[in-house]
């Protein structure tokens, strides 16, 4: 009897011992950054070599973000895809990498030899496309994907960085249409296409200034902020967990929070804990008759992601997460331009919401002033917005 008892508990305590040695295993390896490999969205420059044929050149940056690991790239490639107003049948498009590392030259042959970022360390590359047909000038964007393989300690994983670069500036026009609104009027500003390639202070010196006034408001719509921060995710790289792919059906099908993918990138940014408690907290503050405690539980994130087919081409494929940090952006466009700004968030429905705005602004009357979202949420591409009181002078 006491020997088994002495078996009992030695087993026991082996059972202990593995599994705290699993669970350790596990911690670590969670806290274990992978193949933390970052590609930016670089800067990009187009040529235009006659009326037929135009080259667009990008230089890009791997960033090797781990502090003890190698990672290699065995693979590097890109698509195009050419935005226009009109037929791209007859245009084609020739994209090559080039490598440019520090310490290997690039092949004479275009192939792409493996190459290891070091610890800390960063490479570059050279996308250059050459873009070839008639009507180049109609052309508004190209769509470029670069293609990537990361292979270290999390395997070999597929990545792609999507960069859209603007081939085409709207003209601030001559006599600009201003709408009558209660307490003023506002004017819908036209960009070109905006991408992560540009940032909101920029677009604000381009296309508003020529129109501002002392006194006046710029607004932006949260999802063309968002797309500037590069806020924007592929379905196909998000992996939908536990929470999201049983969560998810609990939404109206008009939610972009009703798709697995949807609800992961939530899932994503807050993590499947708080998810969890907001769904089960939501649903008991509706049985009394508190509709929308979801959204304040799992956060101001829940609301403000749009899931695919959300805004207009390209990026009716991604899920748009809502902007970071959306008051430090307001206050960088004042610093820089000396306007005042507010984020926003509006739609058809007559809904607005004020995301951050300047201290010295009335958000009701910028409410009110956009209550007939006349940014549009169409294809419009008037993404901003400026709003001029009856008091400006």
């Amino acid at each position: 009897m006491a020997i088994a008892l002495t078996l009992s508990i030695g087993l026991g305590s082996a059972a202990l011992l593995l599994g705290a040695a699993f669970l350790a295993l596990e911690i670590q390896y969670r806290r274990r950054p992978g193949n933390d490999l970052e590609l930016t969205p670089g800067e990009w420059k187009r040529e235009v070599l006659s009326p037929e044929k135009h080259q667009l050149v990008g230089i890009l940056e791997f960033r090797n973000l781990t502090d003890t690991l190698e990672i290699m790239l065995p693979e590097v490639w890109a698509e195009v895809s050419l935005l226009s107003d009109t037929s791209t049948e007859n245009i084609h498009c020739l994209a090559r990498v080039i490598p440019m590392h520090p310490d290997a030259p690039a092949r004479d042959d275009g192939y792409w030899f493996a190459y290891i970022v070091k610890v800390g360390k960063k490479t570059q590359i050279k996308v250059s496309i050459d873009i070839s047909g008639d009507n180049l000038d109609r052309l508004k964007a190209a769509w470029v994907r670069v293609n990537y393989i990361t292979y270290g300690p999390g395997g070999r994983i597929p990545r792609v960085l999507n960069a859209v670069v603007p081939l085409k500036y709207p003209e601030a026009p001559e006599n600009p249409r201003w709408r009558e609104v209660e307490g003023g009027k506002v004017l819908p500003i036209k960009t070109h296409l905006l991408s992560n390639t540009d940032n909101t202070v920029d677009v604000v010196k381009r296309y508003v200034t020529p129109h501002a006034k002392p006194g006046d408001i710029v607004t932006i719509g949260e999802t063309p902020v968002a797309i500037m921060q590069g806020r924007w995710r592929n379905p196909t790289e998000i992996k939908p967990g536990y929470v999201a792919k049983r969560v998810c059906y609990f939404f109206m099908p008009t939610s972009s929070l009703a798709t697995a993918c949807g609800l992961q990138a939530l899932v994503d940014i807050v993590g499947p804990v708080r998810v969890f408690l907001a769904f089960v907290g939501g649903a008991i503050a509706k049985v009394f008759g508190k509709p929308g405690a979801f959204y304040q539980l799992a956060g101001e994130q829940a609301r403000l992601i749009d899931d695919v087919t959300g805004t207009l081409p390209p990026y009716d494929r991604f899920i748009i997460l809502g902007p970071s940090s959306p008051d430090e952006v307001v206050k960088k466009i004042k610093q820089e331009t000396g306007l005042s700004a507010a984020i926003v968030d509006a739609n058809d429905l007559r809904a607005v919401k004020i995301l951050a705005a300047d201290r010295d602004l009335s958000t009701p009357f910028i409410e009110e002033a956009l209550r007939s979202n006349p940014a549009g949420n169409a294809d419009e591409q008037t993404p901003v917005v400026l709003i001029r009181p009856n008091s400006s002078k």
